[in-house]
């Protein structure tokens, strides 16, 4: 019996192929569709439950936060007086008449807005970085392999961050009094302590002073020339004595939370690591250069920023210790704007103050956060988007002879 004739032989593109190609399609084509259906199903009731779970905190960050901000920037566009609603029929909209006297119309409104602006520059300028160092420097401290009651010196130094602000700046009141603790220390080496929540000279005036320059007779060019309604010679004045007494607390008071974050990061360093550079023959500082400090770089991206939102809006200690005084040298943004709207009853002068302060705040962290980029990760970025855009625009239809 003779076998069938299979038949021709069938090439790739010929025979019923085509017809299997066509169902496999069709059958590809059915599954995606299917994995599409169900909207309704499982998926979209997770969804549903989802937003169910985060609909009270949506609902109470509505009406705590963004109904308040959207209320204080039409308070600083209007002229309401602080009398009934803010959104009464007799509250009209003035534009930028709230802003104009701060920052484009020389006078006092003017003048006191500056001089905030340079007391809280100054501010941050020294107690970011201070804090930082000392934050990591405890941090290292109390990391130590042969330290011993770290459980003691971690709380201890933690402590003054969970203590009342308040509290804290009745006792430094105490503390940097003219018969307080810090003169009887200086007395004990010679040296006249000032009468530091009464003194508003400058610590740069304070310092050139020691170089012969008479602060009292300043430069003309510097005393002459006036920016913002405050001459030069009062730019360059440095932070008040008063002012550093402040800084002092705060660096105290706020270097413990950082402790903690930089602990944490310190022990995610794995110990191999430290320990091959030690083989290496390393030395401590050659470690925490090159090993421990570019490990701690995400740390650093969240704590310098944090830093600097919470100095821009320093509030209680000033209210508490000097209520901006002496001759204003303490007064910052967030003290200027409370004295604005509750004791002055100028509440649009003293929201418009607020959203500046916002304006520079966010400015200053996306500043910060540029410089503090990874450089390297951002170059391989900024290549995979060039190659991606350089593939789109050089695709297109090919055409090829059959």
């Amino acid at each position: 019996m003779s076998e069938p004739n299979p038949g021709p032989a069938q090439g790739p593109g010929s025979g019923p192929a085509p017809a299997r190609t066509a169902d496999t399609a069709k059958a590809g084509g059915g599954r995606r569709r299917r994995d599409r259906a169900p909207r309704g199903g499982i998926r979209g009731r997770e969804g549903l439950a989802g937003w169910l779970f985060v609909s009270p905190v949506i609902v109470v960050l509505g009406l705590f936060l963004v109904v308040p901000i959207v209320m204080a920037l039409w308070v600083s566009l209007s002229d309401w007086n602080g009398q009934g609603s803010p959104f009464s029929s007799g509250v009209h909209f003035v534009g930028g008449e709230n802003y104009a006297p701060l920052v484009t119309e020389p006078g006092l409104a003017q003048s006191d807005f500056m001089m905030s602006l340079r007391n809280n520059g100054y501010y941050v300028l020294f107690v970011v970085p201070l804090q930082t160092a000392l934050a990591l420097g405890l941090a290292l401290l109390v990391n130590g392999r042969r330290l011993k009651g770290k459980g003691f010196f971690r709380t201890a130094y933690y402590f003054p961050s969970v203590t009342s602000s308040v509290a804290i700046s009745a006792v430094f009141l105490f503390i940097f009094s003219s018969s307080g603790v810090v003169n009887s220390l200086l007395a004990k080496v010679g040296v006249d302590g000032p009468a530091w929540f009464a003194d508003p000279r400058g610590v740069v005036h304070l310092a050139l002073g020691a170089f012969g320059v008479n602060s009292d007779a300043p430069p003309s060019a510097l005393a002459d020339t006036t920016v913002g309604g405050l001459s030069l010679w009062d730019w360059i004045s440095g932070p008040s004595v008063a002012m550093c007494a402040i800084i002092t607390l705060v660096v105290w008071t706020t270097a413990g939370t950082f402790m903690l974050m930089f602990l944490a990061a310190l022990q995610d360093i794995p110990l191999d690591v430290e320990e091959a550079a030690e083989i290496d023959g390393t030395g401590r500082w050659q470690r925490f250069r090159h090993v421990t400090l570019p490990m701690l770089k995400p740390t650093l991206f969240l704590v310098l920023p944090l830093g600097l939102i919470g100095t821009w809006q320093v509030f209680d200690q000033i209210y508490v210790m000097t209520r901006g005084q002496p001759a204003k040298t303490t007064m910052t943004p967030a003290f200027l704007s409370y004295q604005s709207s509750f004791i002055d009853n100028e509440w649009g002068q003293g929201s418009a103050i607020a959203f500046i302060l916002f304006a520079i705040i966010v400015a200053m962290t996306l500043l910060q956060r540029f410089v503090l980029r990874d450089k390297d990760e951002a170059r391989a970025k900024a290549a995979t988007r060039r190659a991606a855009k350089a593939a789109r625009s050089g695709s297109g239809p090919t055409t090829g002879a059959a």
